[in-house]
């Protein structure tokens, strides 16, 4: 079995129902969220992943009848990937990696790209071979896995959220994090990076939550912190969500970038198509 157990979601439940309505004795399918496909045996009317996980049609119908879910069953036991307590997080499906919603907010660009490219497109703006990131608002670690992909000697990956940091552990995308290289922080970054040493990153991926969520991640004093720790010549990327009009006619990216400006980064470019601003120290 994975190691994270099996995840399904609506359209997975629907292909194996149709297999079983139709009388095929096995099915291609991927239960690891569109990382690989593998066949499995349809025995009678139950969905045979292993020895010890199978579904029968009532949790195959009831996977199937819950949009914008996935499912994880592990041991046995079949759970939604969601948490509800101060908010509403859940992982929902994509036709590649998954994205994270809190409240129904979607945490990723999720238009027209997959959240796990989008996230390494990011990365690849300011990393290279050698280099030691920040990371500084982790989630699901997509930023943080590009970073390694690419090079980097050494990330640092901060998240906030314990529930985050727990539903990362169950999604077969996040899994490039557990390993070497990396050092996982459950930190408020706006804190953490006063512990860090002057200039001891080469680069910065600066993903916060919304301005409306976090708007102190936006503000000069803590741009003046990943100036401080960043080495000379270093670059951030920062995502600033969607550069939407205010009332002066100045956008929220181009306010951003004053900022950056204000706060010691000479070189501030505009990457309109990530939603985001690349700077250099």
């Amino acid at each position: 079995m994975n190691k994270h157990g099996y995840c399904l979601h609506a359209a997975i439940a629907r292909q194996v129902l149709d297999a079983i309505a139709r009388g095929e004795n096995s099915i291609e399918i991927s239960v690891d969220l569109n990382l690989s496909r593998n066949t499995f045996a349809l025995c009678g009317d139950a969905l045979v992943l292993d020895e010890g996980n199978r579904l029968g049609m009532e949790e195959l119908r009831q996977i199937a009848n819950k949009e914008n879910r996935i499912f994880s069953l592990e041991d046995g036991r079949l759970d939604v990937l969601e948490v509800r307590g101060e908010g509403y997080y859940k992982l929902a499906p994509t036709d590649q990696a998954p994205l994270l919603e809190i409240s129904g907010v979607k945490m990723h660009i999720s238009k027209g790209i997959n959240p796990f490219e989008s996230a390494g497109k990011m990365a690849a703006q300011v990393v290279r071979k050698g280099f030691r990131v920040l990371d500084t608002c982790s989630g699901l670690g997509y930023a943080a896995s590009a970073a390694l992909k690419l090079g980097a000697s050494e990330v640092i990956s901060v998240e906030k959220s314990a529930t985050v940091m727990e539903l990362r552990k169950k999604n077969p995308w996040s899994q490039r994090i557990f390993g070497a290289h990396i050092q996982l922080v459950h930190a408020d970054i706006e804190d953490y990076i006063r512990e860090l040493a002057t200039g001891s990153f080469d680069a910065v991926i600066h993903d916060p939550p919304r301005f409306s969520l976090a708007g102190e991640l936006y503000g000069e004093q803590f741009y003046r912190e990943i100036y401080r720790v960043l080495k000379r010549r270093g670059a951030l990327f920062h995502y600033t969500g969607n550069p939407q009009l205010l009332k002066r006619g100045a956008s929220f990216m181009d306010n951003a970038a004053k900022r950056l400006k204000t706060a010691g980064f000479t070189k501030v470019i505009k990457v309109p198509e990530l939603m985001g601003i690349t700077a250099y120290k």
